[in-house]
């Protein structure tokens, strides 16, 4: 089966290809379903973050759905570590839990709310409170985690979650995501509100990767799962134009070359209307997903696009996005 797993924001949908086309079911609706993750080894075991309704998880790929036991309500991200098969939330105010039993029962990481910038952390517009806006599991060493807080940094803990070292050099502080190369150990992507970052040394420290890109508000990110040197992001001028449904968008999409610097794919409309909130790769290619509930497509690493043709319930817009395909990653010896 060929699907793509879709959080709209209001609830989940599952894009399923039928020849030309692909058809969409919607579950979970009115949930404020907002991020999901999907097992490494098992497409059909899927977990859902919503804001108001904590952590949901699916073992049908997305039919049916049983409320897990999470013990807070608004939920930014979700996880599953590849290494050891651990889930991971994070919520809002700033919190980080961890489930071992595939979501049956949770326990908090607390020492990430014990990091001395933690006083400091706040997002702009409620500005009251931050969130944890994405958990990375490394997946070649399972004690290994970086953790993006909107607004206050990225966080690396070397041992499970038991400690954390602060905002690390060189990384963006407003973190929209992360990603870890799944077969080449050490190398680390970062997307930020003020440009993109990459890590070889297992997230300890980071570089800018800025050069050639247009905009620096960076959101969405995937990571080729060959080429190291090849990831993607979506950029758009600042947070009004990104966010603002009123505004065109003025979004792009970008490509890293493997000569240091971002080449727009434009072969997608120009600028774009609607911001790409998510992006997703597998083996079938590169999927982009606008505010406003478009998917394109490419499975030439950008170079070509297509529009999909979704049929059945209409989506609205689109948060985030996982291809139903389960990737364990090579294991090779070297640095984590």
């Amino acid at each position: 089966m060929d699907a793509i797993y879709i959080a709209t924001g209001d609830d989940f949908a599952k894009a399923i290809r039928n020849g030309s086309t692909w058809d969409v079911r919607r579950t979970l609706e009115d949930a404020g379903v907002q991020c999901l993750a999907v097992h490494p080894r098992d497409p059909d075991v899927v977990f859902a973050g919503s804001r108001g309704r904590g952590v949901w998880c699916s073992r049908d790929g997305g039919d049916s759905w049983r409320e897990t036991s999470f013990p807070q309500p608004d939920v930014f991200s979700v996880a599953v570590s590849a290494a050891d098969e651990a889930v991971y939330a994070g919520c809002e105010p700033s919190a980080l839990f961890v489930s071992r039993d595939l979501g049956e029962s949770w326990q908090e990481l607390e020492a990430l709310k014990s990091i001395p910038s933690a006083p400091e952390w706040s997002f702009p517009p409620r500005p009251w409170t931050s969130h944890v806006r994405w958990i990375a599991p490394c997946p070649h060493n399972a004690d290994l985690l970086l953790v993006g807080i909107e607004l206050g940094g990225l966080m690396r803990s070397a041992d499970g979650g038991r400690t954390w070292s602060d905002h690390r050099p060189g990384a963006q502080p407003d973190v929209h995501a992360i990603a870890w190369h799944p077969r080449v150990p050490g190398r680390a992507y970062e997307a930020g509100g003020g440009g993109a970052a990459w890590s070889r040394d297992g997230g300890e420290t980071w570089h800018p990767a800025d050069e050639g890109r247009e905009h620096d508000y960076t959101w969405a990110l995937a990571v080729d799962s060959e080429d190291p040197e090849c990831w993607f992001v979506s950029a758009a001028p600042g947070p009004m134009e990104a966010h603002d449904n009123d505004k065109s968008a003025q979004a792009g999409l970008y490509r890293w070359h493997v000569n240091g610097h971002w080449e727009p794919l434009d072969r997608l409309p120009q600028p774009l209307d609607s911001f790409p909130y998510a992006l997703a790769v597998s083996s079938s290619g590169l999927v982009a997903g606008l505010g406003d509930g478009r998917l394109w497509f490419s499975s030439d690493k950008g170079d070509s696009w297509e529009l999909l043709n979704l049929r059945g319930d209409a989506l609205s817009s689109i948060r985030a996005l996982a291809w139903a395909a389960a990737v364990i990653p090579a294991r090779h010896p070297g640095p984590s």
